[in-house]
């Protein structure tokens, strides 16, 4: 039997049960990993209140970091004894699982295992949102929502990499000087300051070639008013609540500008893929190119208070449960 934190029925944080379950032995091409790290990242809520279906009971939860103690017939290129990381969900909130093995990824040496469970989701989407999503490259402006969060730290780190001006919203002064730590150039308070005119103010009126916004109805449709004609609006999330129905047309009037509601999952379809993204990531954190900040860390049984913190707002960088 192993602890794991069970949803029985859609809800706030308070759903978040922890419960004693059984484990199988691997079956083919499966793998049992015993978890040391567990990441704790925003669509971990959309599973919880049910904005994502799923069946229920639940196990939320992406991804994680462990030891390999088991594997199943046919797995050939993971062993027993490995340190590896996953995406692979919902069901990580667990202390051990089960995982295909083409979804598990080898921790490099010198990346502690719980960067590896912090970073994997949220570094993944800053490669494909960077890198493939809109191919930032040296000249380009960006607009990065939430730029404190998990998500934006990385994306500020990694911009700024790819010499880019990047410019970033936060919630409060100390948010605003994290971001400015992690290579954001400016960054707004957006409590104290109207972030279209700021913005429009800091490119001269020249506006920005994209915008990354993992926030949702609080920054839509004013994200419109700062970008360049023929630019791109992203839109990866919706920590404050989804946007609502929209008049197409408002793309037109803005400048033709383009959309898109991209997944982290269906960028990273291919095993080929998944490897090459993550051994990109792993690079970039290896060389010291990126930073990854553990900043909350709370026991598997108190993942309730993680939820808490997260939805409240109250945490900055990354987060991981700790079996």
């Amino acid at each position: 039997m192993v602890t794991a934190i069970r949803v029985h029925a859609l809800g706030g944080p308070e759903v978040l049960v922890p419960e004693e379950v059984e484990i199988d032995p691997p079956g083919p091409g499966e793998v049992l990993v015993r978890h040391t790290a567990i990441g704790v990242n925003f669509i971990d809520t959309y599973f919880r209140t049910g904005l994502y279906k799923t069946p229920l009971p639940l196990t939320p939860g992406n991804e994680a970091a462990g030891v390999v103690e088991a594997v199943g017939d046919g797995v050939t290129d993971i062993t027993i004894g490995q340190r590896v990381v996953y995406m692979h969900g919902p069901g990580a909130y667990v202390q051990k699982r089960l995982v295909p093995a083409e979804k598990l990824i080898p921790i490099p040496e010198g990346i502690p295992d719980e960067v590896a469970a912090a970073v994997l989701l949220k570094g993944l989407t800053a490669q494909y949102l960077l890198r493939r999503t809109f191919k930032v490259e040296a000249g380009h402006t960006l607009l990065v929502h939430a730029a404190a969060g998990g998500v934006g730290l990385i994306l500020g780190q990694w911009a700024k990499h790819l010499h880019a001006t990047v410019i970033g919203t936060a919630g409060s002064p100390e948010k605003v000087e994290l971001a400015l730590k992690n290579g954001y150039d400016h960054v707004i308070d957006y409590r104290q300051e109207d972030f279209v005119a700021r913005v429009l103010d800091l490119t001269h009126g020249r506006k920005v070639d994209v915008v990354y916004d993992s926030v949702g109805k609080d920054t839509f449709p004013a994200s419109l008013d700062v970008i360049k004609p023929l630019g791109l609006f992203v839109t990866f999330g919706q920590s404050s609540g989804p946007i609502p129905p929209v008049d197409l047309g408002i793309l037109n009037a803005k400048g033709s500008l383009f959309v898109t509601r991209p997944s982290l999952f269906a960028y990273m379809s291919s095993r080929d893929v998944l490897l090459a993204a993550a051994n990109e990531l792993f690079d970039l954190i290896g060389r010291g190119v990126i930073t990854v900040a553990v900043n909350q860390r709370f026991p598997l049984t108190e993942a309730r208070a993680a939820h808490e913190a997260l939805e409240s707002r109250a945490t900055t960088g990354t987060t991981v449960l700790i079996p």
